[in-house]
């Protein structure tokens, strides 16, 4: 093995060790990470972004975890040698590629987080839109004027979510469809996603809202279109019994 510290060689050993480091802490990662089933459309997208951000994760972990440990190994001080260490003035070509690489990777997530972001909050035609009202310590859904206890939403179609709060901050969540928004006292927010996957699931609040605030969660049902339209009907009947049988037209 060289000595000196600036052969060619102990770059390419060292690089090879990043590389078969970084893929086996990526695969690690991702293994003790996992997360729970896609159920929406915009899932797939933050998932493919949070996998690119951990296998950053694991370049960048490797790059100095296996620069440092090979330093102190192939570098070590020898028994018998009390020579001063090798002198170096600087390295322009390096400092040059740490500042510009940096910069360049930041550029591209920035702009892969942007198209990110405007995939999972575009709107679209035909949206079904549930008003969702959070409250110390529950939530409330209405459809048109139905209103419900659960959340039932049709799969495969865009799901525009109008939510308010009648008191302090609550956070919609449902793991599995990845996206998160905030209800604000005095504001309306809105989120949207797409089911895609039919299945029970539970709402939970992810904003710290009080005593009770564990046991802020909802029923949510993905159903298909015609289950989700039948239901819909069964409790405007149950909540309108009359102006169901007087039938659309009587004002």
């Amino acid at each position: 093995m060289p000595k000196s510290a600036t052969d060619k060689r102990h770059f390419i050993i060292a690089a090879a060790l990043v590389a078969v480091t970084t893929v086996l802490m990526d695969i690690l990662l991702k293994a003790v990470l996992p997360l729970p089933i896609q159920a929406s459309l915009e899932a797939l997208t933050i998932d493919a972004l949070i996998g690119w951000h951990l296998s950053l994760i694991a370049f960048l972990f490797s790059l100095i975890v296996v620069f440092m440990l090979y330093s102190i190994v192939v570098f070590r001080k020898r028994p018998g040698d009390n020579s001063d260490g090798e002198h170096f003035e600087g390295n322009t070509t390096l400092e040059i590629i740490w500042t510009v690489v940096p910069l360049i990777a930041v550029i591209i997530f920035a702009f892969y987080g942007i198209n990110t972001l405007a995939e999972v909050t575009r709107s679209e035609p035909n949206e079904v839109v549930v008003k969702v009202n959070g409250f110390q310590w529950g939530w409330s859904f209405e459809y048109d004027g139905v209103l419900s206890p659960e959340m039932v939403i049709p799969v495969d179609q865009r799901v525009r979510l109008e939510m308010n709060t009648r008191d302090v901050i609550h956070s919609f969540w449902i793991p599995e469809m990845r996206v998160k928004q905030d209800l604000v006292p005095g504001q309306e927010t809105i989120l949207r996603f797409t089911p895609i996957v039919t299945g029970e699931y539970t709402l939970a609040c992810a904003e710290l809202c009080g005593r009770s605030h564990w046991s802020m969660l909802a029923p949510v049902r993905v159903v298909s279109a015609s289950e989700f339209d039948q239901w819909l009907a069964q409790r405007r009947a149950e909540q309108n019994p009359a102006l169901v049988q007087a039938g659309p037209d009587t004002e």
